[in-house]
């Protein structure tokens, strides 16, 4: 049989094609409901174990590394707890969309088969969604953390709301390449999630980037979740300048991921749809 071409599709399975805006936030709101039912709608407490898991990890890991390790004393301000919450929540912003965007395709094929639902839909329920959640989620620990310990710290929300950005847009670009690739290769999924677990480590998440020596500082600069983790800390610890930042990189970073992979999906995403 002969292959059916992109111009048979009919314009609403396009990925890339906008129609009636109403009738996209209907669909995205609907998605964003169907998200939150079937993740957490058989647990127990349903939803808010969105809630519970990140602070989980949170309190957990917190109580290791500041007692197993004695890093009691953070580079940044006088509460260990802060220093490394400003770290890991900015980089699991990051984390987190980029895994809820790897998993639109797979997670909504049997929807992406009606002319109603797009990809595009897909993708920003999740997006939207998770961005929702993490953030209720930092404003919670953060609340938290500055009843219960004297932090010494101050809120500048404008650098807050960029970091956060930051890490969803790097999120969302390279989740929409993996959106295509695990789903197609399933080693790839694998190796991925091996490669990428030092990411934890090289991201400022336990270290300011002032810390490194001076000869690691350069290559350092150029993994873009370091720039979002010192923008984060930079809108909690007024006397930190975090200097060597630079959004236009993080963003410019995103965007050549984005175009990477919404080229490679609108190219082959019918065929990894309507695989069996």
């Amino acid at each position: 049989m002969k292959k059916r071409s992109a111009s048979f599709i009919p314009m609403a399975q396009r990925p890339g094609v906008f129609t009636q805006p109403w009738r996209t936030l209907r669909s995205i709101g609907a998605l964003m409901m169907r998200e939150m039912t079937t993740t957490y709608g058989r647990s127990p407490g349903g939803y808010i174990w969105a809630f519970l898991e990140p602070i989980g990890t949170i309190v957990v890991l917190t109580a290791v590394i500041s007692l197993g390790l004695r890093l009691r004393q953070p580079s940044l301000g006088v509460n260990f707890a802060m220093f490394y919450a400003t770290g890991l929540l900015s980089f699991s912003m990051y984390q987190r969309t980029q895994g809820k965007v790897a998993q639109s395709i797979s997670y909504s094929r049997a929807l992406l088969r009606y002319q109603a639902i797009r990809f595009f839909d897909t993708i920003a329920a999740r997006v939207l969604l998770n961005f929702i959640t993490q953030a209720s989620v930092m404003l919670i620990i953060f609340a938290a953390l500055t009843s219960i310990y004297d932090t010494r710290t101050q809120i500048d929300i404008r650098w807050v709301m960029l970091s956060m950005v930051m890490a969803a847009s790097l999120g969302v670009g390279l989740g929409l390449i993996n959106a295509l690739l695990m789903p197609l290769f399933p080693v790839y999924a694998s190796l991925f999630g091996i490669l990428t677990t030092p990411l934890f480590f090289l991201s400022g998440i336990l270290f300011i980037y002032e810390d490194l020596p001076a000869g690691a500082q350069p290559f350092a600069w150029f993994n873009p979740l370091i720039h979002v983790t010192g923008m984060m800390r930079r809108g909690f610890y007024p006397q930190y300048d975090a200097e060597f930042v630079s959004p236009m990189y993080v963003f410019t970073v995103a965007l050549i991921l984005a175009v990477i992979g919404f080229a490679l999906i609108s190219r082959y995403f019918r065929f990894v749809v309507d695989r069996s």
